[in-house]
């Protein structure tokens, strides 16, 4: 089981910049990725930036250049720089983490041999023009 606790949300100005940030408590040695998505109202979840234990990571094309995330593995915690932002951002966004069998024995018998994802409540994030 993990537990995932995001901050950070709130109202922002088109141009401005936020943070968000995502603890995760619980059996936090078997994660392997660790992702951000948003839901804008009346549209589905989709992914904005992934995170892996090795640091590579991913972005959805609406906000390269313009969101970074980044990982903090000795507390983790993942968090979401978000600048030049516009009203199109304006969703629910949530943390989530997967964590893999793959990562030891341990791992694996704790997660019958599947990959197991986790969420975050979600935390609104809304960017006014």
């Amino acid at each position: 089981q993990v537990r995932l606790v995001e901050s950070g949300g709130g109202l922002g100005q088109a141009g401005g910049s936020l943070r968000l940030s995502c603890a995760a408590s619980g059996d936090t040695m078997c994660i392997t990725a660790m992702a951000w998505y948003r839901q804008a109202p009346g549209k589905e979840r989709d992914l904005v930036a992934r995170i892996l234990s090795g640091g590579s990571t991913e972005y959805t094309d609406s906000v390269k250049g313009r969101f970074t995330i980044s990982r903090d593995n000795a507390k983790n915690t993942v968090y979401l720089q978000m600048t030049s932002l516009k009203p199109d951002d304006t969703a629910v966004y949530y943390c989530s983490t997967r964590i893999s069998p793959t990562v030891s024995s341990t791992c694996a018998a704790m997660t019958g041999g599947y990959d197991l994802d986790y969420w975050g409540k979600g935390t609104l994030v809304t960017v006014s023009s």
